[in-house]
């Protein structure tokens, strides 16, 4: 059958070809496994033989729980997508029966299970469609990130071997860069609005998303019983080294994590809550926000594609929400906007906003404070669905003085339950819990994943005895609070975003008039980072090769983020006693350089 699945346990038993159940009033995941007679399937076989069985079900935890549960339970909560035109508004209800009818078209255009579908679109309420349609029908999604460059898109739609695209109309120029490209894909599927392709012949056959759901039957979808370790979804990290690399999450991985996120200590979702997630849903599932606020019946409300500091703030003061997520970036915009003017947004429903992808600076948990919102810092990874760890200020942490409860605030935070974690020193030994005393961050769990798909040397070098390897630096304080310290590779994190110093250099040195170069963040109050370029010219250009040289030579080859802010000439780059680059001269360089004579 082909059905695409990662790490399963050799002793294993099989599982029967799903069925379709075929009924219309019972949940969406059949109840227990039917064999195809009808007749209950036998139940995998335990790897070790119990000393003591239990009396509890083996209930499969698949995406098809959330979606059943969101259609009973909470059909008349609201799902909301801000666009240009205003707010366009469902319901849980609602959703839930285009959620069939998409399994219908999926069926109808050939998706099996194990198939890869790809996305690339901003936050909707048609993309919460996809991210439950898909897995629930057994295939995988594979969300695509629209802020890689061409090349790195064309790579990821080729290695996950994406059978069908479903692609917002504004974004389908971005597919047709790499038209060429798309040897894999069937159909191009778009949603949002008409497709406009300045020549649809290089392209693959594009088809219009209403239309097919229009063609489907408005009945109820014979779901598929599916193993809940059966892949359910598929991100890329940002290729911070080398080419990005693929992470495959179970429909298990990604229930638990669900339920994570409603624990009073993490994030709290709950009915109660009207969330939006401003993280995009093609960055690391929207921090988890769009699986696990079906499941609770939280409402969700969905920035679109403005996702400017005005739009957000006048969004979360209209539509009344409780509980906003985005990376630092959006809060230090929406900051500018309440100190101009305090008295123009009521954000009083707000009672917490989540931020992470880069260090929350102190500067913003106090100048949000002022304005009566609260911050809460998270820490984790593509590589772990992806929360790890939340800045939840701690009960004897809240005793003391409110500098030292902003101090735990703008760490990473104490890691989530079911996240086990260990900080080793060089030696490979554990670090005391003093908070200063640093070494690297190692994590394992039910959501975190044991390998990269087709991830070649880094499934040797980035994993250890079933421990993922994070690359992050850090001190653990004696309340357990986890404080980065550094990244063991010098990457770059602006807006949220990975950035690859050791790409953007190779660039740089293809220039013909580049003898070296070397690529260091800078701190930068909008973005957290920004990339600032040394470059040493070959000695016949020495005082010809201009900055505008460089970045004009960059422009069509990576996307405009990456840009670097500076371009400095020196005349040679620092090295460590190996030959390497030594960055941390550069930064202390660079420091030193804007730091204000006495």
């Amino acid at each position: 059958m082909g059905i695409f699945r990662r790490n399963r346990d050799k002793n294993q038993a099989p599982t029967s070809a799903p069925t379709a159940n075929g009924s219309t009033n019972s949940s969406t995941n059949g109840g227990a496994p039917t064999a195809s007679n009808g007749q209950p399937a036998a139940m995998p076989t335990p790897t070790a033989p119990a000393v003591f069985a239990s009396t509890m079900g083996d209930f499969p935890l698949t995406l098809q729980h959330s979606l059943d549960r969101a259609a009973r339970l909470f059909a008349n909560r609201e799902i909301v997508t801000n666009t240009a035109d205003g707010p366009q508004r469902t319901t849980y209800g609602k959703w839930a029966k285009r959620v069939n009818r998409l399994a219908y078209a999926l069926e109808k255009l050939g998706v099996k299970q194990g198939d890869r579908v790809a996305t690339l679109g901003w936050n909707t309420a048609t993309h919460l469609e996809l991210y439950f349609g898909v897995p629930c029908a057994g295939a995988v999604l594979h969300t695509l990130n629209l802020r890689l460059f061409p090349q790195d898109i064309a790579y990821i739609i080729n290695d996950a071997q994406d059978s069908l695209i479903f692609v917002d109309a504004d974004l389908l120029p971005l597919l047709e860069k790499v038209a060429d490209q798309l040897g894999p894909v069937r159909n191009l599927i778009v949603t949002n609005g008409k497709a406009n392709p300045t020549d649809a012949t290089k392209l693959p056959p594009i088809l219009d998303y209403e239309e097919l759901l229009a063609a489907a039957p408005d009945a109820p979808f014979p779901w598929p019983t599916l193993d809940e370790r059966q892949a359910a979804a598929m991100c890329y990290t940002s290729g911070t080294t080398g080419n990005p690399k693929g992470v495959v999450y179970s429909h298990r991985s990604v229930l638990l994590h669900s339920i994570s996120l409603t624990q009073t200590d993490v994030a709290g979702l709950s009915e109660r809550d009207r969330t939006m997630p401003f993280v995009p849903m093609f960055h690391a599932n929207a921090w988890g926000l769009a699986h696990a606020a079906p499941l609770v019946g939280a409402a969700l409300i969905f920035p679109g594609r403005l996702m400017d500091p005005t739009s957000v703030t006048n969004l979360i003061a209209s539509e009344r929400v409780t509980l906003a997520a985005g990376v630092p970036t959006v809060w230090v915009g929406m900051l500018q906007l309440l100190d101009k003017d305090p008295g123009a947004y009521d954000l009083s429903a707000c009672d917490r906003i989540l931020c992470g992808g880069s260090a929350v600076p102190l500067a913003l948990i106090e100048g949000l404070q002022r304005h009566n919102l609260n911050i809460i810092q998270a820490w984790g990874m593509t590589e772990m669905s992806p929360v790890g760890a939340f800045a939840r200020v701690r009960s004897e942490v809240l005793a003391l003085p409110i500098e030292e409860q902003n101090a735990a605030r703008s760490k990473a935070g104490v890691a989530v339950p079911l996240v086990d974690f260990r900080v080793l020193d060089d030696s490979g030994n554990p670090v005391p819990w003093d908070g200063v005393t640093f070494g690297e961050l190692q994590v394992r769990g039910p959501w975190v994943t044991t390998s990269y798909y087709h991830g070649g040397d880094d499934n040797v070098n980035k994993f250890s005895d079933g421990w993922l390897r994070t690359g992050d630096v850090v001190t653990l304080d004696p309340y357990g609070y986890i404080g980065i310290v550094d990244r063991t590779k010098d990457v770059i994190k602006s807006g949220g975003e990975w950035i690859s110093s050791v790409n953007l250099e190779g660039l740089i040195m293809g220039h013909p008039q580049v003898l070296e170069a070397a690529v260091i963040g800078v701190p930068d109050p909008k973005w957290q980072e920004r990339p600032v370029a040394y470059v040493v010219p070959k000695p016949d250009f020495k005082d010809i090769l201009t900055k505008e040289d460089i970045i004009g030579f960059l422009e069509p080859k990576i996307a405009k983020w990456w840009l670097p802010q500076e371009v400095i000439f020196i005349d040679a780059v620092p090295k460590t006693s190996v030959g390497k680059f030594d960055k941390k001269v550069l930064r202390a360089q660079h420091a030193a350089e804007q730091t204000p004579q006495q």
